[in-house]
């Protein structure tokens, strides 16, 4: 019988005791530079966010450590996640130009 291989988060969020929602550090997994200074940018682009920073772990591990604080009482997510989808639109847009491009 095949062992069952146990499938790793691609986000997890470490927060610190008694920290509120606006400070918080998320963990994605099997990321580097490529995702990590794109999407700080990004984060970085909304006013509410007053710090936002990433560091890779070590060289051999395929993870960032993603920081992001926040003013205002807004959730350190809410800018993650705006982030994120932004990077995905500009992908999927990308994408289309060059399909487009490839059948004329």
């Amino acid at each position: 019988m095949a062992a069952v291989e146990e499938k790793k988060p691609v986000l997890e969020m470490v927060q610190a005791d008694g920290a509120d929602e606006g400070c918080v550090t998320f963990v994605l997994h099997e990321e580097d530079h490529t995702l990590g200074n794109a999407l700080r940018y990004l984060v970085m682009k909304n006013p509410n966010v007053e710090f936002c920073g990433y560091s890779i772990t070590h060289p051999s591990e395929s993870k960032i450590n993603f920081r992001i604080q926040t003013r205002g009482g807004l959730p350190a997510v809410d800018p993650l996640r705006k982030g994120l989808n932004e990077l995905t639109e500009a992908r999927v847009k990308e994408f289309r130009e060059t399909q487009g491009e490839a059948m004329e």
